[in-house]
């Protein structure tokens, strides 16, 4: 049995101001390719399918494109909804295109109900909300956390599990604990609640996480695929693509990552506004998106406009004064790498000349960032633009 498994196309997504789209299109080319000459049984994509709940229309067709070309192919395609997808949207026709190949798992009340392909089962476990009194009140769970809803999901799965052979695949969309983030990932949470146990998936051949965009493995048999595509400048320098997943009459797994197209290369430069421009060792970058880093003492005059003569996909300019100087970071870069609620928290001492907020004082600003982060996610189900932050996707 033969199955690759795939997260995070994002179809419809931007990478600072460039359309993903040509580059989302190529990795269709290679999958479709994949599926042909591997003979896959089934292609499983763990969510974040499109890159908000109302995708554009160019990204619709290249998802209608995409699976018809894999099932044309041979292949079953599993799709399951990420956080960025709208769940009913998706799930849009489900029973009925199932019957031509197409299984897609985006309601919690499918859970515990697998795709079958030849005797293996895929249990496809949608996005789980842990706030929304439609995930936890069908689960039958009190505690509001993406460890408890899962926990839940998976006592389903495995009580079908024991009755069936040993090929078992768990699709999940989570951040599991010891896996690595890149800029990219929208926060599905406040703080660390977000943080999945990986022995949560213990019990079955194999489990095919998406959320993380850095392809990785965090348990013996649970493993990100990662994004097909580089969607921020910190996924420089990774090899991206999918996951060819085989298993054996025992339900024993082997992997291998198979590397997908780079339509363009991703560059950071750094240094003096003169040595990146005359350096021969940053050619290459001048055919890549670039991320620019200038280290002169003063900012140069014109710096962006000489730089895209040489860098024309320049993306990206930073300055970072080296010297003497001492730079001036904005609020934003000072706060960038730091959890909301800690920010929150030390708003609150400066304000009050180093009084530090009690724990009632820390619940309550911890319950307004939950309650802001579900009424953005709310805006976006019903297609109000989504504000971005460095770091937040």
């Amino acid at each position: 049995m033969k199955l690759i498994h795939t997260s995070d196309w994002h179809l419809g997504r931007a990478f600072h101001g460039a359309g993903l789209l040509p580059a989302q299109s190529d990795y269709v080319d290679h999958l479709v390719e994949t599926v042909r000459s591997e003979a896959v049984d089934a292609v499983l994509v763990s969510g974040d399918v499109y890159d908000r709940a109302l995708p554009p229309p160019e990204a619709v067709e290249l998802l209608s494109e995409a699976v018809t070309r894999l099932i044309d192919a041979g292949s079953q395609v599993v799709l399951s909804s990420g956080n960025h997808d709208s769940a009913i949207r998706l799930g849009f026709a489900a029973d009925l295109l199932q019957r031509a190949g197409l299984h897609i798992r985006s309601d919690v009340r499918s859970i515990g109900s697998p795709v079958l392909v030849g005797d293996t089962a895929v249990h496809a476990i949608p996005y789980l909300e842990p706030t929304a009194t439609t995930v936890t009140d069908e689960l039958g769970v009190t505690e509001r956390s993406h460890a408890a809803v899962l926990t839940a999901a998976m006592e389903r799965v495995r009580a079908d599990v024991a009755g069936r052979g040993p090929r078992s695949v768990v699709m999940a969309h989570c951040f599991a604990s010891g896996g690595a983030a890149s800029d990219s990932e929208r926060d599905i949470t406040t703080g660390s609640v977000a943080m999945v146990p990986a022995s949560t998936f213990d019990g079955v051949a194999y489990t095919a996480l998406g959320h993380l965009h850095r392809p990785q493995q965090v348990g013996e048999t649970v493993r990100y695929s990662g994004s097909p595509v580089a969607m921020s400048f910190s996924e420089a320098g990774q090899t991206k693509g999918s996951l060819l997943v085989t298993l054996d009459e025992r339900g024993a797994t082997t992997v291998e990552q198979v590397a997908a197209p780079v339509h363009r290369e991703i560059a950071l430069v750094r240094g003096t506004l003169d040595e990146v421009l005359t350096d021969a060792c940053h050619e290459a970058a001048e055919r890549a998106w670039v991320q620019v880093t200038l280290t002169d003492p003063i900012r140069p005059v014109g710096a962006y406009d000489r730089l895209r003569r040489r860098f024309p996909h320049l993306l990206q300019l930073g300055f970072e004064p080296s010297g003497d100087v001492v730079p001036v970071h904005s609020y934003a870069a000072r706060v960038r790498r730091r959890e909301p609620l800690e920010v929150c928290c030390d708003f609150v001492s400066d304000v009050r000349r180093g009084a530090t907020a009690d724990d009632d004082e820390r619940r309550l600003l911890s319950d307004a960032l939950e309650a802001g982060r579900r009424d953005r996610d709310r805006a976006e189900e019903h297609g109000a633009p989504r504000r971005r932050r460095r770091g937040v996707a």
